[in-house]
C-alpha cells in the first residue's frame, strides 16, 4: 500500500551527483551464553538502523570525513521540505531513509530513497496535538521491518519496502498505562526476534513482544506509582548478562534481556515526573541525568550475582535533557539545559569537568572520525574536536535562519552523509573527505 495525502507537499533540492564510499563495520546480537564481550549490543543490521545508530550510543564507525569544514559548512546534497511537524531523527538502511512527521491529524511515516526521493507514506494513527504537537519517536528497523511507536502508544509493524502494515497494537492498552504530559517518545528497542518497549503502566513497566505479531512475550513487574518518559532503552552485556536499561518517570532501571525480571532501580526524580535522556553504560558502570533533581549520576553495577542497588560512584551538576550523552574513552560528552546551557566533557571515572565549550547551547550530538557533530536547540551546527582534552571547533554553520529554540532532533551519519533535521525539512550534507 502507498498511502499518499494531498495535504502534503515536497520540494526537493538536488546538488551534484556523487558516489558515497561505503565504510560499515558488522556486529552481531549474541545470547547470554555466548563469550562475547561486555558493553553496549549493536543492531546486525546495516547502516543507522535506529534511533542513536547501530548501538544506541550516539557512534558511527564511518571514516575518510572531512577533519574540518569550509565557512558555510560541508556541502549540501538536497534538503527535503513537507515532513510535517516533530522531532524525530530519521534511519537510514539499505539506501532508505525513514522519518516520521505529524500532518493535520495523522502521524506520517515517509521512506525516501538516498536522492531525497519519496518512495511511499504510510500513517501510524493520530498526530499529537497537545502540549508540543508533533511527532516524537524514531523508527527502528530489522529484517526488513520497520517498527514505530505513536505519541498515543500505538506501536505498528510496517513492511519497510512498501509501508504496509503487519500489525499494530496500543502498548498502554494491553498494559494498563496512560500517557504522559508530553506524550509517548520511546524509540522501541529490537532485540533479536523481540521488540522492547515501555508502557509503564499497572501489568507491566516493560515488555517484550513477538516482532512477528505483537504478541507478548515476557514483562517487567510494575515500579510502584511509576508511570513512562520520554526516554529510550539501552540494550548490554554486563559480566556476561545481557540487560536492558531505561527510565520511569522517577527511577532509572534495569531488566534481564531474556526473561524481564527487574535487577535493580537507583532514583531519578524531579518536580516534572518526566526523564527523557537515555543511560549510557561503560566499564561496568551506568549514566543517568535528570533536570531538577538528582541531575547527573553514575552508578557501578553490582558483580553478577549479587543483589542490591548499584553503588552510587558520582555526581554532576550536569543537567542534559533532550540531547543525550555520548562516551568517547574516559570521557563523557554532553550539552547542559536549565543552568549551565551549554557543553562539557566529564571523565568518567570521576565525574569531574574536564573541558567546557560555550560557542554553541544545549543540544545534541554524535561521534564519527574523530569528530563530534553538534546540533544545538537554535539550529547551529557545529563540527568539534574532542582531542587534546578540550573540545575545539572545527567547523560550523547555521541551518536555520529563524530565532528558533527547539531543534531537538539528533544527527545522523552513514554512508558520509550528514542528516539534519527541523519539524517539517531534512537536510543532507556531503561530509566525506574524498570528494
Amino acid at each position: 500500500m502507498i498511502f499518499v495525502t494531498p495535504r502534503t507537499t515536497y520540494t526537493l533540492t538536488l546538488g551534484a551527483v556523487c558516489l558515497v564510499l561505503v565504510v560499515t563495520s558488522a556486529h552481531f546480537q549474541s545470547r547470554a551464553d555466548s563469550p562475547a564481550a561486555d558493553g553496549v549490543i549493536a543492531s546486525p543490521e546495516p547502516g543507522w538502523p535506529q534511533w542513536r545508530g547501530p548501538r544506541r550510543d550516539g557512534i558511527c564507525q564511518a571514516r575518510d570525513l572531512l577533519p574540518a569544514w569550509p565557512d558555510g559548512g560541508p556541502r549540501l546534497l538536497w534538503k527535503i521540505d513537507g515532513l510535517g511537524t516533530g522531532w524525530a531523527s530519521p534511519i537510514v538502511v539499505d539506501g532508505r531513509i525513514f522519518v516520521t512527521g505529524d500532518a493535520e491529524d495523522d502521524l506520517l511515516i515517509h521512506a525516501f530513497d538516498s536522492n531525497g526521493r519519496l518512495r511511499w507514506q504510510s500513517p501510524n494513527g493520530r498526530s499529537w496535538t497537545g502540549s508540543y504537537p508533533g511527532a516524537r519517536a524514531s523508527c527502528s528497523f530489522s529484517m526488513g521491518r520497520l517498527y514505530h511507536l505513536n505519541a498515543h502508544g500505538r506501536l505498528a509493524c510496517l513492511d519497510a519496502a512498501t509501508g504496509d502494515e503487519q500489525w499494530s497494537v496500543n502498548v498502554l492498552d494491553r498494559f494498563g498505562g496512560e500517557n504522559i504530559t508530553w506524550a509517548l517518545s520511546e524509540s522501541v528497542l529490537i532485540d533479536g526476534e523481540r521488540v522492547i518497549v515501555t508502557p509503564g503502566g499497572t501489568r507491566a513497566l516493560m515488555a517484550a513482544l513477538d516482532k512477528r505479531d505483537g504478541q507478548t512475550v515476557w514483562t517487567t513487574e510494575p515500579l510502584g506509582d511509576d508511570r513512562t518518559s520520554h526516554s529510550s532503552p539501552l540494550l548490554f552485556r554486563h559480566e556476561g548478562q545481557r540487560m536492558i536499561a531505561n527510565c520511569s518517570s522517577a527511577h532509572g532501571f534495569g531488566v534481564n534481556a531474556d526473561t524481564g525480571e527487574l535487577l535493580w532501580t537507583v532514583p531519578l526524580e524531579n518536580r516534572f515526573g518526566v526523564n527523557t535522556s537515555s543511560p549510557v553504560f561503560g566499564a561496568g558502570c551506568v549514566f543517568f541525568v535528570t533536570p531538577y533533581g538528582e541531575e547527573g549520576r553514575q552508578y557501578r553495577l553490582k558483580s553478577r550475582g549479587e543483589s542490591g542497588t548499584p553503588e552510587h560512584v558520582w555526581s554532576s551538576r550536569l543537567d542534559t535533557v533532550t540531547g543525550c550523552a555520548v562516551l568517547l574513552g574516559d570521557t563523557l560528552f554532553a550539552a547542559g539545559y536549565k543552568r549551565e546551557k551549554w557543553w562539557f566533557g566529564l571523565d568518567w571515572a570521576t565525574g569531574e569537568t574536564k573541558c567546557e565549550l560555550k560557542d554553541f547551547t544545549t543540544g545534541a550530538a554524535v561521534y564519527a572520525d574523530g569528530r563530534l557533530y553538534c546540533f544545538d536547540e537554535r539550529g547551529k551546527v557545529g563540527l568539534l574536536d574532542p582531542t587534546a582534552g578540550r573540545l575545539e571547533v572545527a567547523g560550523q554553520f547555521q541551518l536555520i535562519a529563524d530565532r528558533v529554540r527547539d531543534a531537538w532532533a539528533h544527527p545522523v551519519i552513514h554512508d558520509g552523509r550528514l542528516y539534519l533535521r527541523y519539524h517539517d525539512s531534512l537536510w543532507c550534507y556531503d561530509i566525506r573527505a574524498s570528494q
